[in-house]
């Protein structure tokens, strides 16, 4: 297997053009969001990038709920926000997801096969799933921030780094891509910790600074979830994602 670590839009086309899998890596918190509403029993994600897409899509599928966030809150007129501690609310219903970053990285990584969200939340899952779909080449995403490629995404590459260390323990691989700052987050993981790197993040602070700081430890957790999001299919404003099971 050969591993990389690419963060961003580079990442998402990279995988994509080049059919491999890819796991988005949007640690506050659409990955984790977006894991534990399947793992509490949403039947399914429509997973679009605009706020707008998301109403288009209400009025087609009007027994769906909205979940979703702009700047960490709600936007108007949806019920739920990104939150995993929110998501018992989605059992058995569709959901419509919409964030800043993660939904719309899964809009641009879209091609990769397979196409998964993934953090610290689901680590062990997805390693297991990728291990046996038997691929070949994978690339984890650190997520960042949409249309900031300079924003310091430390907790997406924190959990991409948590990802990729219980990938190589579990099969002899290639590195690629990322490797150098893998190890880099690698040893600060071993010195400070994951809750410790969640929680200095800039982006915590974005989360505290709008009253969600539950969220920031809840999402630094580990294997909390059996369940991975994975893409299935193409729809007009939308990927439609399932559990993996």
């Amino acid at each position: 297997m050969r591993l990389h670590i690419i963060e961003g839009e580079a990442g998402c086309r990279f995988a994509a053009d080049r059919r491999a899998a890819a796991v988005i890596v949007d640690a506050l918190r659409a990955s984790a969001t977006a894991t534990a509403l399947l793992y509490h029993g949403a039947t399914k994600l429509l997973v679009t990038r605009a706020v707008e897409n998301a109403f288009v899509l209400k009025a087609e599928y009007t027994d769906a709920l909205l979940f979703g966030e702009r700047g960490g809150l709600p936007p108007s007129g949806f019920d739920f926000g990104n939150s995993p501690l929110e998501a018992a609310h989605g059992k058995g219903r569709r959901i419509i997801f919409t964030t800043t970053t993660g939904a719309g990285r899964m809009i641009e990584a879209w091609g990769a096969t397979p196409l998964l969200m993934g953090s610290t939340v689901n680590s062990a899952y997805v390693v297991q799933y990728l291990l046996k779909r038997n691929v070949q080449e994978v690339v984890l995403v650190p997520a960042g921030l949409m249309n900031e490629p300079h924003f310091d995404a430390q907790e997406d590459w924190a959990a991409a780094a948590h990802i990729a260390e219980r990938l190589c323990n579990a099969d002899p691989m290639e590195w690629g891509e990322g490797h150098e700052r893998f190890l880099a987050y690698w040893e600060r993981i071993q010195a400070e910790g994951l809750p410790a790197l969640f929680a200095s993040a800039p982006h915590a602070d974005k989360l505290r600074a709008v009253g969600r700081d539950e969220d920031i430890g809840w999402c630094a957790r580990t294997d909390v979830y059996d369940a991975a999001p994975l893409a299935t299919e193409q729809r007009p404003w939308c990927v439609v994602v399932r559990n993996v099971g």
